[in-house]
């Protein structure tokens, strides 16, 4: 009886340490398991009307009655793990020439490389994921039309050499997928790059 009591101990203790929330400080920290262990983070899902007149990321992570650990997330912090969900701070990163805003993205830690949701920038959203509307008028205004659409995402990765992010879309996952003949057979009659899709992918080389 010692014993059974004693193994659900250990089981308990066990899931309570994997579901601790935790802060990282920068990437090798993040890929390492390391960071600090916190208790005290909340976490809200910004609305359209923030994200169209303070562009950025989807979440903000806070700290309820600190405001320094508050601003130390804005600010410092590179990526959070709440429960079992990962969240990374779009301050810290950009695409090509492009940067992501402030807040944070829902991420996923695969294979060993950081991969996360956001908006298209740049070529991604002028070409990539143009609504039809936007495909008509073309030119600035079809790229204001597109800019305009909140909800689009497309998946990135984080190099871990150069700590920019990367576009995942048909040709990254191609590759991803090159042994995994079945899947890649599935994606290959994809049109689309959007993250609904990329995801569905992504999860299945966990």
């Amino acid at each position: 009886m010692k014993k059974v009591i004693y193994l659900f101990v250990l089981m308990f203790w066990a899931i309570s340490i994997s579901a601790q929330d935790k802060m990282f400080v920068n990437l090798s920290d993040l890929l390492s398991d390391g960071g600090d262990v916190v208790t005290t983070l909340n976490k809200t899902k910004r609305s359209k009307n923030q994200i169209y007149f303070s562009p950025g990321a989807d979440y903000e992570i806070y700290s309820e009655g600190n405001k320094e650990l508050t601003k130390y997330l804005k600010k410092r912090t590179y990526a959070v793990r709440l429960s079992d969900t990962l969240y990374i701070n779009c301050k810290h990163l950009k695409y090509k020439k492009y940067r992501f805003g402030n807040w944070y993205a829902k991420g996923q830690l695969i294979n060993g490389k950081v991969y996360f949701q956001a908006q298209p920038l740049g070529q991604i959203a002028s070409s990539t994921l143009l609504p039809k509307e936007g495909s008509k008028l073309g030119g600035s205004i079809g790229d204001a039309i597109n800019a305009s659409n909140l909800d689009a995402k497309v998946y990135y990765v984080i190099n871990a050499a150069t700590g920019e992010a990367e576009f995942v879309g048909k040709e990254m996952m191609t590759q991803l997928l090159a042994s995994h003949p079945s899947l890649l057979e599935q994606f290959s009659q994809e049109e689309s790059e959007k993250a609904d899709v990329i995801g569905k992918y992504l999860e299945q080389l966990r």
